[in-house]
């Protein structure tokens, strides 16, 4: 059973930092691994993307120079370091895991975590 499962979110104040782990299933080690994010009342956003491995990182603008992505695939884990973390950031973040090695931002990516809740207060 192929499972994603996020952890690490919580409530900081703006400019503070947070690593975000996403655990995944052993058979995912050769897809790619996204970070999305939703804010209530808002649309899914990406966020950044890593390929099988950890190489041709891609991110959204709105966090470009802020979020690092990375891969540890012994560990079957990738996380998302968070920092000079603003209001804006606030959303739950989900990571999930698509082939392609290509068009990371705008993939169909097929498996899904639940999501862990960034907070961030002003």
């Amino acid at each position: 059973q192929v499972q994603l499962v996020e952890s690490g979110g919580g409530l900081v104040q703006a400019g503070a930092s947070l690593r975000l782990s996403c655990v995944f299933s052993g058979t995912l080690r050769s897809y790619s691994m996204g970070w999305f994010r939703q804010a209530p009342g808002k649309q899914r956003e990406f966020v950044a993307a890593v390929d099988w491995s950890g190489s041709r990182p891609v991110y959204a603008d709105s966090v470009k120079g802020r979020f690092t992505i990375s891969r540890v695939n012994d560990k079957n884990t990738v996380y998302l370091q968070m920092n000079s973390l603003k209001p804006e950031d606030t959303a739950v973040y989900r990571c999930a895991a698509v082939q392609s090695s290509w068009n990371l931002d705008t993939g169909d990516y097929r498996y899904w975590g639940q999501g862990t809740q960034v907070t961030v207060s002003s």
